[in-house]
């Protein structure tokens, strides 16, 4: 049987929640690990960044190694492995990772962030990767001179994709099951006013998706007709229609959820409603505010609220070791 791990603090992602909150981590000089299967989280498929102060017009996926070097040389691991269960055992909790790692942590930071939503249609998962993608950011540049794509949503994800693709693709499809943009930033809807190749299919939803296993996705079937047909031929289609929090490890440790958001509910120092249990990031109901500046600062105070808990266990290990009564010896 392989040795379990022994941590002070181990921390749940790989994203600029747990980053931070490494960075933090590792400076209050608690032994730390850092467990995640994937680098960068959200921030690093973002593509462009323009809104992160000091950092202006920095690729996504670049400003994450920057986060990542900067904890690098303050020699905090990492485990390429993401957290698939979690117990309380005493002051402890007993962590196990999909690699069948086992860590015993004092205290944990969940910052494990959300899981991309998908239209449940049948060929939807045979064809993603060839024709069907969950990343505009990632995946633009394949649809250069191709006639049409396809983006479903309605947030800022799915308007800043559309606008990406319509750099490439000779007509882009914005497909939205409401009347009406009002979550995206103003900036962008301007941006995609003035996208001429952008067109906006609005009260309508994808309901079929078309193709072949050979040829993959060429279409998709529409609740609503557009120009009078109600199938529209497409190169490809991206999906941007929102994420979910990842409640796996939260469930099995009995967090309290909230029931508005479906997220973890946390108080202003990223405290759960398990003692010892912090959460940070996309995760959580701590701000409506999803951006990479806010999920890195929920991880700092995550670290600092950590460190707090875990110098409160250890000092009352040690007071329990110097009042143990003396063994009595035999006469």
């Amino acid at each position: 049987m392989s040795e379990i791990k022994q941590v002070d603090v181990l921390i749940g992602g790989q994203g600029a929640a747990a980053f931070a909150a490494g960075l933090y981590s590792a400076r209050y000089q608690v032994n730390t690990l850092i467990a995640g299967e994937q680098f960068g989280g959200e921030t690093a498929i973002g593509g462009m960044i323009e809104n992160y102060p000091g950092q202006p017009d920095m690729d996504g996926f670049d400003l994450m190694m920057k986060f990542k070097e900067q904890v690098d040389k303050l020699e905090t691991p990492t485990a390429y492995s993401n957290l698939k269960t979690a117990t309380k055992n005493g002051d402890v909790f007993r962590v196990v990772l999909d690699d069948g790692t086992e860590i015993d942590a004092i205290s944990v930071i969940l910052a494990v962030g959300r899981e991309r939503r998908k239209l449940m249609l049948p060929k939807e998962e045979d064809w993603t990767g060839n024709g069907v993608s969950y990343c505009s950011t990632c995946d633009a540049p394949l649809y250069r001179n191709k006639a049409a794509a396809g983006v479903v949503g309605g947030g800022n994800a799915a308007v800043e994709g559309a606008v990406l693709l319509a750099k490439y693709a000779a007509d882009v499809y914005l497909i939205y099951r409401r009347g009406k943009l009002t979550r995206p930033e103003p900036i962008l809807l301007k941006v995609l006013e003035q996208t001429d190749n952008v067109h906006v299919l609005y009260n309508t939803e994808v309901s079929e998706l078309l193709g072949s296993d050979e040829a993959g996705l060429t279409g998709v079937r529409l609740s609503k007709a557009w120009e009078g047909n109600d199938e529209l031929v497409l190169d490809g289609l991206f999906v941007e229609a929102g994420a979910d929090p990842r409640l796996d490890i939260p469930n099995q440790l009995g967090l309290e959820i909230n029931p508005d958001t479906g997220e973890v509910h946390v108080d202003k120092s990223q405290n759960t409603s398990v003692e010892g249990i912090y959460a940070a990031g996309d995760l959580t109901d701590g701000t409506e505010l999803k951006q990479t500046i806010t999920a890195a600062a929920q991880g700092a105070m995550a670290a600092l609220s950590a460190y707090q808990h875990v110098m409160e266990v250890k000092a009352g290990w040690k007071e329990a070791e110097t009042s143990a009564p003396a063994s009595v010896s035999d006469d």
